[in-house]
């Protein structure tokens, strides 16, 4: 019979907030910018002696776990080029595009922010649901501060998103959309190009996806249309996720204009 003191581990999470991450990761910018350094480098880049110790490797996971930074090929750690896009976004509403895509990185903090899309429950409530996610107790309890600091640091729930969707025969002026959006998590839209009808590859798409979406399209400038597949359960994690999917594809658009 096992040893009733051998306990099994809480799944994989951050064990620090976004803030506390992100300070840690803009230090070892300072030092490296985006070029890849041995774990022991970047350890110390973070105020730790080495990746010799629990709080170091801990650290490192959890700015992982945000996409703050990344391991190369050959083993070396290295920030992510989203962090140096925050750090000299232009402006406030850019920055916190990137917070909203950073905090929602963790798989458990997407899952969170779409059970919780109009603001956490109580930390007795949040901590019991981390403990059915089988977390130990003494995990669940330091991670509900965690969520919760990340996701106000965030300010995830600071504003209602605004609406994204007109109707075509309300539009004065040609709307321009960017292109279609990476993945941010799960997919809740999709944007196609097409001159006046929704081409053949489109249709194969939406065939593939099923009738539980609304297509709603779009005027663009010279004569084109884009088509928004949005599905029939949009919630309002879905509208904020979609909304800081756009404002970082602007702000990337308007650093190619600066730099251009």
């Amino acid at each position: 019979m096992a040893s009733e003191s051998v306990r099994k581990k809480s799944p994989r999470a951050p064990s620090l907030s976004l803030d506390e991450a992100l300070d840690r990761t803009l230090k070892v910018y300072e030092r490296e910018r985006l070029n890849p350094a041995p774990t022991d480098v970047v350890a110390q880049g973070m105020g730790y002696k080495d990746a010799n110790n629990g709080r170091a490797l801990s650290a490192i996971a959890s700015v992982r776990y945000y996409g703050l930074m990344e391991r190369h090929s050959d083993g070396r750690l290295g920030v992510t080029k989203e962090v140096e896009s925050y750090k000299y976004a232009p402006s406030e509403e850019m920055r916190r595009a990137y917070l909203r895509r950073f905090v929602a990185a963790p798989a458990l903090f997407a899952e969170i922010l779409e059970r919780y899309a109009s603001g956490l429950p109580s930390d007795g409530n949040l901590r019991y649901e981390l403990i059915q996610r089988d977390f130990l107790p003494a995990t669940a309890e330091s991670l509900v501060a965690i969520l919760r600091r990340s996701f106000d640091f965030a300010g995830v729930y600071d504003e209602e998103p605004k609406d994204l969707f007109v109707a075509t025969s309300e539009v004065e002026e040609p709307v321009t959309l960017p292109p279609v959006a990476p993945d941010f998590g799960a997919q809740t839209a999709v944007a196609v190009p097409a001159p006046q009808q929704r081409p053949s590859s489109y249709l194969k798409d939406e065939n593939s996806l099923g009738e539980g979406h609304d297509h709603i399209p779009v005027r663009l400038s010279g004569g084109r249309r884009a088509w928004l597949l949005i599905p029939h359960v949009f919630r309002e994690a879905d509208k904020q996720r979609l909304k800081a999917q756009i404002d970082l594809l602007l702000t990337e658009d308007e650093a190619e204009l600066d730099g251009s």
